[in-house]
């Protein structure tokens, strides 16, 4: 079976807005892919930001992404550590979509720390999870990184071979739901110009694999 398959999840249920009085509050968790880093005005081109214009007015969405953010607490920016997280905490959301695991691949961290990538991932998880609003939480399986394909250190096959089946084991273990933008994105490399980050189109593409996600729906929306 590919490191890549689909993990039999039970909570695979939609969202409905009917059972919600307020709007329904969203973190995107992440690092630079998530905060669009790259992208010209991130505050209307990321994926949090296309994924808000999709969703509506009956949504809030709060992109809650970090630069070179890590799950493991030993990597090089510990998602943990950083005030985002913290904001997260005080945003009290409904849904958490968490999209790590791209800069845990590289050298400094993934070789002596990865055995230690499931504990710590998990331990960012019941941070929300301990939240009065019990919110939804989706993970990510990250977008490739078409840049180091075929490099000596080849951080997508470190991605796809070592770090996305800690993921679909997290979210086996703990009955989450897997948003795989791996697969959506894997044939789409001209959309990444620095072989990491999406452009507003890859971006959108995101946005849009999020929003079927959420709602079981298709948006009418372009990127």
């Amino acid at each position: 079976m590919s490191a890549l398959t689909a993990c039999q999840t039970p909570n695979k249920t939609t969202i409905r807005e009917s059972d919600f009085q307020t709007p329904i509050r969203v973190a995107c968790v992440g690092d630079s892919i998530t905060f669009g880093h790259g992208i010209k005005d991130p505050d209307r081109n990321s994926y949090p930001a296309q994924l808000a214009v999709r969703l509506g007015d009956r949504w809030q969405v709060r992109n809650f992404g970090v630069n070179g953010a890590t799950a493991l607490k030993n990597g090089t920016r510990p998602y943990n550590d950083q005030p985002a997280f913290r904001e997260v905490l005080s945003f009290k959301p409904n849904v958490v979509v968490i999209e790590l695991g791209t800069n845990d691949t590289n050298a400094k961290s993934w070789p002596a720390h990865k055995n230690k990538f499931i504990a710590d991932y998990l331990d960012l998880i019941r941070n929300f999870e301990a939240l009065e609003t019990k919110p939804r939480i989706y993970l990510i399986r990250p977008t490739p990184l078409f840049r180091d394909r075929g490099k000596e250190y080849d951080t997508d096959k470190i991605l796809t071979e070592e770090v996305t089946p800690k993921i679909n084991e997290i979210a086996r273990r703990n009955h989450l739901q897997l948003i795989d933008l791996y697969a959506a994105l894997d044939t789409k490399s001209a959309l990444f110009p620095d072989g990491v980050h999406p452009n507003p189109e890859g971006a959108g593409l995101m946005a849009e694999k999020v929003f079927q996600t959420l709602t079981g729906r298709t948006s009418s929306k372009s990127f």
